[in-house]
């Protein structure tokens, strides 16, 4: 599935909810089915920088895909992890890179996070987009 298929997919689940009550509690449940990040992986390094809540990120490449674990302390904030990581994971870094994230304006999650949030999911798209670049700068290299 392409990161657009996904994204449309993410907004198509979130369109049959009229309420935004449901739409936390759909958050709430992708961040509950989210695996758990290995211990190794809860590292300084993998913090993402501006969220208020913990959240850890961490990233591998494995034949030519990157592959997106994370978590966070934070129940809604998990996900929107789990979000990210569904729309990103398995793709290469040039996809990754030459994407646009729409779905979370399109789902209405801009003017219903705080603004603590926002900054939040900004950096954890920032941090995801720059693993990509790390990782297709690797492959030029190599």
């Amino acid at each position: 599935m392409t990161i657009d298929e996904k994204q449309q997919e993410i907004i198509e689940d979130f369109s049959s909810l009229d309420d935004w009550m449901d739409r936390y509690a759909m958050l709430i449940e992708l961040g509950n089915s989210l695996m758990p990040l290995a211990e190794e992986h809860k590292t300084p390094q993998n913090i993402i920088e501006g969220c208020q809540s913990r959240v850890w990120l961490h990233a591998t490449y494995n034949d030519g895909k990157v592959i997106f674990e994370g978590e966070s302390d934070a129940v809604l904030v998990k996900g929107l992890v789990s979000l990210l990581i569904s729309v990103y994971s398995n793709h290469t870094p040039s996809e990754i890179l030459d994407s646009e994230l729409y779905f979370i304006e399109k789902i209405g999650l801009k003017e219903h996070l705080s603004p603590t949030r926002s900054n939040g999911l900004v950096a954890m798209v920032k941090q995801m987009r720059l693993y990509a670049l790390a990782f297709k700068a690797k492959e030029q290299n190599a």
